[in-house]
């Protein structure tokens, strides 16, 4: 997966595609991932629910802060 750096908003002209994961997959939130933003496929209370999460470098929260279930 390549890293970039950049300063200022991010548009998509034909959206973004994002593999969803189980939770349980999630790497261990630290350093080297804060920031990272991936989407979960069951947020810890079933199968069939999607959650965007980013990692704080201390843990996964979901889009709006709030912990994992």
């Amino acid at each position: 997966m390549g890293t970039t750096t950049f300063s200022g908003p991010v548009a998509s002209n034909n959206g973004f595609k994002l593999t969803a994961i189980a939770t349980a997959d999630l790497p261990a939130a630290a350093a080297s991932n804060a920031g990272q933003v991936l989407l979960i496929n069951d947020n810890g209370a079933g199968d069939n629910e999607t959650c965007l999460v980013v990692s704080t470098g201390a843990a996964w929260v979901t889009a709006v802060g709030a912990a994992l279930s």
